[in-house]
């Protein structure tokens, strides 16, 4: 179900029908984990299908492949993240901010941030987003689809089964195994979000600041170790398990309702 299919032209969703199963099960996945993300999973949809579709048009290949997944995966995710990092970077210095409070609105940070730090603001710690996305999101879809596979092998009775508990299961093991390999990246991330934002974080003690990807590993690394590459790893799994297992149970679950409404009306 998720992927372009080219074995299945009668039961493959139309693209309007793909378009509105990722926007619902983006809706109801972030409103249950996070909300400010759904128009990424919107967009991330949308554009694996279209991607999956078009590498098997032009090259054969099995739309199915776990490389496949992988890449179409990462692009689509990429494509997403560059659409909304401005929103996860506001989103980021809100939860950073001690107090009191330096942004009062979503409206006051914008303008603050812009006059304060310019346009660039809005696009930190971009660098090792695109590349901790690139790697999650393919691992998200190519794990989802091992899963699924490992799951029907060990449950045959259950394969011809969508938007069930396997769905949940598999996109659970897909969220847990794609986050623990990229975290590292994210927690960078985060913390280079915050640069030129210290003084509003004073109140929580030692803030370091860092001057770039680099700098921040390295530091990292001297002052925490190891561990420290992978501080808060465990709510981020139970986030990623829930957000990534409902993501794909909702969508799968989804488009199994349109194809099944369509049929009614025809």
């Amino acid at each position: 179900m998720v992927g372009y299919d080219p074995k299945a032209d009668v039961r493959n969703n139309s693209k309007l029908e793909v378009a509105v199963a990722g926007s619902v099960s983006g809706f109801v996945t972030r409103a249950l984990i996070s909300p400010l993300d759904v128009i990424k999973i919107r967009f991330q949809f949308l554009s694996f299908e279209q991607l999956t579709e078009l590498v098997h048009k032009a090259h054969k290949l099995s739309a199915h492949e776990y490389s496949i997944h992988f890449l179409c995966g990462g692009l689509s995710a990429c494509a997403a993240t560059l659409t909304v990092h401005p929103v996860d970077v506001l989103r980021t210095r809100f939860a950073a901010q001690g107090e009191p409070k330096v942004y009062k609105t979503l409206r006051d940070a914008v303008s603050t941030m812009y006059r304060t730090e310019g346009p660039l603001v809005f696009y930190k710690g971009l660098a090792p987003t695109m590349i901790a996305i690139f790697p999650y999101a393919g691992l998200q879809f190519s794990c989802y689809r091992s899963l699924k596979h490992a799951y029907n092998w060990v449950f045959p009775a259950d394969q011809n089964q969508t938007g069930t508990i396997k769905s949940l299961i598999c996109g659970c093991g897909a969220g847990v195994i794609s986050k623990t390999f990229t975290y590292p990246l994210d927690l960078f991330k985060k913390r280079l979000q915050v640069g030129g934002f210290e003084h509003a974080r004073s109140s929580f003690g030692q803030v370091r600041t860092y001057k770039g990807l680099l700098d921040c590993t390295k530091q990292v690394m001297q002052h925490e170790g190891m561990r420290g590459f992978f501080k808060g790893l465990s709510p981020s799994l139970l986030k990623a398990a829930l957000s990534t297992g409902f993501m794909f149970f909702w969508y799968e679950f989804f488009c199994n309702l349109l194809y099944c409404i369509r049929r009614e009306d025809s």
